[in-house]
């Protein structure tokens, strides 16, 4: 099975491109989505965040509003929190592309937003990388409910580059037009990526497929 790790800055239109990625077929581990269910009531990250924050869980579940007060420019915090939530994160996405072997699937997808940064990529076979414009990413995240320069701010000070995003990428995904372009590019690489991989699911060799693409 191969494995595509898909990533981009916050604003670039990973969450789309997830999408397109589902109605191409294909079946994806959403990271951001295992994080709110483990954090939701009875989820299995709830009480260590508790206890590392105490105060932020409300109804037996963690208020993300509340957390996130805590934690936002704070890099001690930021630490701890990570590191309760992406071991667990981890054993999500595992579990995901076990079973998704087990139903002998030739190609998954596992949306990280924080790929790079968390060395996800040790997970992956290829890495897909959404990019647009800085006007355009910071037009889209500011126009979302209660987001502020400073706390897009904060968000950009975690995250890696999307200039070294790109540059680390395998395929990039221009996201800046219409979204018939990006889905005519995610077709192309999902395209090339299911006629490498072979019957038993083992792909050709990834540099081969990749090149075809540039």
């Amino acid at each position: 099975m191969l494995v595509i790790g898909l990533t981009g800055s916050i604003g670039m239109g990973k969450s789309t491109a997830v999408g397109m990625l589902r109605r191409l077929g294909l079946p994806v581990h959403d990271a951001d989505a295992a994080v709110h269910a483990l954090m939701a009531k009875g989820g299995a990250a709830v009480a260590a965040v508790e206890a590392a924050f105490p105060g932020v869980v409300v109804d037996g579940a963690v208020d993300r509003q509340r957390l996130g007060d805590r934690v936002l420019g704070d890099a001690a915090a930021l630490q701890r929190l990570e590191a309760i939530l992406h071991p667990l994160a981890r054993a999500s996405a595992r579990r995901f592309l076990a079973k998704q072997a087990r139903l002998r699937r030739p190609l998954a997808v596992l949306d990280i937003p924080l790929l790079f940064e968390t060395g996800g990529e040790a997970l992956c076979d290829v890495v897909i990388v959404v990019s647009a414009p800085a006007a355009t990413q910071r037009l889209r995240v500011l126009g979302r409910p209660g987001m502020t320069e400073a706390r897009l701010q904060a968000v950009l000070d975690r995250q890696m580059p999307d200039a070294e995003k790109r540059r680390r990428a395998d395929f990039v995904v221009q996201t800046g037009l219409d979204k018939a372009h990006s889905l005519n590019q995610l077709r192309r690489i999902v395209t090339l990526l299911r006629a490498g991989a072979e019957a038993a699911g083992r792909p050709r060799p990834l540099r081969e497929i990749i090149g075809r693409y540039g």
